[in-house]
């Protein structure tokens, strides 16, 4: 029983952590765009459903902490539900009754009467404060921790492998993957990882000489770094890995914010590149995770980070900083989903306040409300895909199957 509590912890405890500071981060982003705006707001909450905690502030917002720890909300006057929809239908309804109730000053307190730019800038506003957190966080762990780099020089080459076939060689430095610089082994990884079934070409330095290989990483299925069996590309290279040939880098606090700019970019254009390939049917959509995925993550990721830890202060902080990263990767994927034009999504909303900027009026409310039904439909069914996924790659499935077998 102590074991079963002890597991549930440490999977609900990192997860939980993660989450609520992005979500709490992006939420804020919402709010302060809103404030700034003259926004009459009536709910900041952390969760949903029934209030744990709540409190009201001088200026009649109510903050709360739902029991449900599974995302969060600002809810603007108005508003018909959580998700900042408005009710389309009594939209002139709910007009009559401000002019009549507050005059017409009191229409520029609600959301829905502003501006179309206001409008999309606190729709923007949530997305955005999630690539500054990003930012923040990679900038931060770099300017304290500096960074270790791993050169691309190879070590061994697998046999009948991708980069066997194409006539890498020990000792190899990859110097370029199609013209651009190579920082690390860790941009050879993440080509092969994102090139699957693409040629790929690498300039190399062999000795004295230049050499250029083109290369097609391929699918194998391989443990990764916390042990789990997952198909992932590879080029077949194992780099030189000795305490030696480690390079470490540290930041000024303008370099440190440069280079986590850059890293946040990276991961958001690889993310982009990723759901390209995806949507198009050149790569699998069985890497698609959902929320019982990202707190396997944040369990393996603090688990893997506490390792070794000699003592309770360094399993702390190696814990807080292991979490910290994630959070940093996870921010710019929830920033970068909220922009997709979806409806009920910031995308979605920005979507259509880009069609009544160019319109001059707003899409009928008949077409929005259509909208916002197909856009649930369409990020339930995301969520329940990447959940099916999650339980496929952890092998859930295969385990209720043999208890009835």
């Amino acid at each position: 029983m102590i074991g079963a509590i002890e597991t549930v912890l440490s999977w609900a405890v990192p997860y939980l952590l993660v989450l609520t500071l992005v979500v709490t981060i992006h939420e804020l982003g919402h709010f302060l765009a809103a404030k700034s705006c003259g926004v009459a707001i009536e709910r900041f909450s952390i969760g949903f459903g029934r209030a744990l905690a709540s409190w009201t502030d001088r200026s009649g917002v109510e903050w709360r902490i739902g029991w449900i720890p599974f995302g969060g909300y600002v809810k603007f006057a108005g508003d018909e539900n959580a998700a900042s929809v408005p009710d389309q239908v009594d939209l002139e309804e709910l007009r009559r009754e401000i002019l009549k109730q507050e005059g017409p000053d009191g229409l520029l307190r609600y959301l829905q009467f502003k501006p179309v730019w206001q409008r999309a800038f606190v729709a923007a506003a949530g997305p955005l404060a999630n690539f500054v957190l990003a930012v923040a966080l990679f900038a931060g762990l770099l300017l304290a921790f500096g960074q270790i780099n791993l050169p691309a020089r190879v070590d061994k080459v697998e046999f009948n492998s991708p980069a066997y076939r194409a006539g890498f060689q020990s000792g190899d430095l990859i110097t370029s993957i199609n013209g651009k610089p190579v920082g690390g082994f860790e941009d050879v990884a993440q080509a092969a990882q994102l090139r699957v079934n693409l040629p790929t070409v690498f300039g190399i330095t062999r000795g004295a000489q230049s050499v250029v290989l083109t290369a097609t990483s391929e699918w194998r299925l391989r443990s990764d770094q916390f042990g789990h069996q997952r198909r992932q590309g590879t080029l077949g290279l194992i780099p030189k890995q000795a305490r030696a040939d480690l390079v470490r880098t540290t930041y000024t606090p303008i370099g440190a914010l440069g280079a986590g700019t850059v890293r946040c970019w990276n991961v958001l254009t690889t993310t982009v590149y990723y759901m390209g390939r995806m949507v198009t049917g050149q790569v699998s959509a069985d890497q698609l995770s959902g929320p019982l995925g990202i707190a396997g993550l944040a369990h393996d990721v603090a688990k893997s980070s506490v390792a070794g830890a000699p003592d309770l202060r360094a399993l702390v902080l190696a814990g807080t900083v292991g979490l910290l990263e994630f959070a940093a990767f996870i921010s710019v994927s929830i920033g970068f989903l909220n922009l997709l034009p979806i409806p009920v999504l910031d995308g979605g909303h920005l979507l259509f306040y880009a069609y009544e900027a160019v319109a001059r009026r707003p899409l009928a409310a008949s077409v929005q409300a259509i909208g916002y039904r197909v856009g649930l439909a369409l990020v339930l069914g995301l969520l329940l895909f990447g959940t099916w996924n999650d339980l496929q790659q952890r092998h859930v499935l295969k385990f209720f199957g043999g208890l009835f077998s």
